[in-house]
């Protein structure tokens, strides 16, 4: 299984250093032009995720205990293959918003590489303490938590996609803005800076952006929380129907 994990890990970070060390080479237009498509594909990806998360947040560990089973009963290769696929998904969608967030920030700071070093830090001794038994807690709840956490996250990326996009002559409308709270909510400011680290908060928002964000918000975080039925439910109601008639 660690091989396929540690192939898994080298080709997402391969892929994160080739997208953020190669835009050197482009013209500013293409840069822009790149980091905005890349940040809607990074949008996509979380949105997949986000639903994913829904779905699976009852039953992911059953889920992935009996995917190991069948790879253990074929062999040794599936086992390498199913770990590298299952890192793999979530790694190269990690690298495509790793970019994003290096494209947000600018400046050549390596302050996205110290968040994204501490996040998967953390990622690892939770990984560990659940491993051994140290931690428990609801899935579920946490799933949902990070979940609406992660819409406003890809709200904004979304946005400022679109903004590179924009900057690129790509999309219309880069003056036509929807405010501009540069005097009141600086992104200078240390909490202008965290909002705009944590959510891509932009201080001269253009209408494009703004409505993005807004119908991302509306349509996605509704879906996200509308009450789930389990198939135990769904069955037993049903066979009540059935009965009944």
């Amino acid at each position: 299984m660690w091989p396929g994990v540690g192939a898994a890990v080298l080709l997402s970070i391969a892929v994160g250093a080739i997208l953020t060390f190669t835009t050197t080479q482009l013209s500013f237009q293409q840069q822009e032009l790149l980091g905005g498509g890349l940040s809607i594909i990074a949008v996509a990806f979380v949105t997949v995720m986000i639903f994913w998360m829904r779905k699976a947040s009852r039953g992911i560990a059953a889920e992935l205990r009996g995917k190991m089973d069948e790879a253990l009963n074929v062999g040794p290769l599936a086992v390498l293959l199913l770990s590298f696929l299952a890192v793999g998904r979530e790694g190269l969608e990690t690298a495509v918003f790793f970019y994003a967030a290096v494209q947000t920030a600018q400046d050549g700071t390596t302050e996205p590489l110290i968040g994204f070093g501490i996040g998967i830090a953390v990622a690892i001794l939770l990984a560990y303490l659940l491993y051994r038994g140290a931690v428990r807690f609801d899935i579920g709840k946490f799933f949902k938590v990070t979940g609406v956490l992660l819409v406003f996250v890809a709200a904004g990326v979304l946005g400022y996609g679109l903004h590179d996009l924009q900057e690129a002559a790509f999309l219309p409308g880069l003056t036509t803005l929807a405010f501009d709270a540069s005097a009141v909510l600086p992104e200078t400011s240390w909490y202008g800076a965290l909002l705009k680290g944590i959510f891509n908060y932009s201080q001269a928002t253009t209408v494009l952006q703004a409505v993005a964000w807004a119908l991302y918000i509306a349509i996605v975080l509704p879906l996200f929380l509308r009450p789930t039925v389990s198939r135990t439910e769904g069955s037993s109601a049903t066979a009540a129907a059935s009965i009944k008639e």
